[in-house]
């Protein structure tokens, strides 16, 4: 039995939860994704809720952490100040039962 637990346990250790954490960078050469935040939840392809801590953050819908290090981030994004530059429309809201994908066409670009 206790092998079993002690293989049970390796197995979870083993594996990496993932999370969505996000570094902003300041060119749109370094990122992987370029946002643009719209000023109203209906124009957004993404609703997003800024948590306080990684272990907050969700799986590709819409919690975002953001990480003080590029090397820690699951993404690197640009944000940028035209609509039609971006990949991907974002709005932030203010509670994370409201974080979600209007556009789910579009999930692809934060796995």
């Amino acid at each position: 039995m206790k092998i079993f637990l002690y293989i049970i346990g390796l197995t979870l250790i083993s594996f990496k939860v993932y999370a969505q954490e996000i570094f902003s960078v300041d060119a749109a050469y370094k990122a992987e994704v370029k946002i643009y935040v719209v000023d109203a939840a209906y124009k957004a392809d993404l609703l997003v809720y800024k948590v306080d801590a990684a272990y907050k953050a969700g799986e590709n819908d819409g919690k975002w952490f953001f990480t003080d290090a590029a090397y820690k981030a699951d993404k690197k994004i640009y944000f940028e100040d035209a609509a039609y530059k971006a990949d991907l429309k974002i709005f932030f809201v203010d509670a994370a039962y409201k974080a979600g994908w209007e556009d789910k066409s579009k999930m692809h670009l934060l796995y």
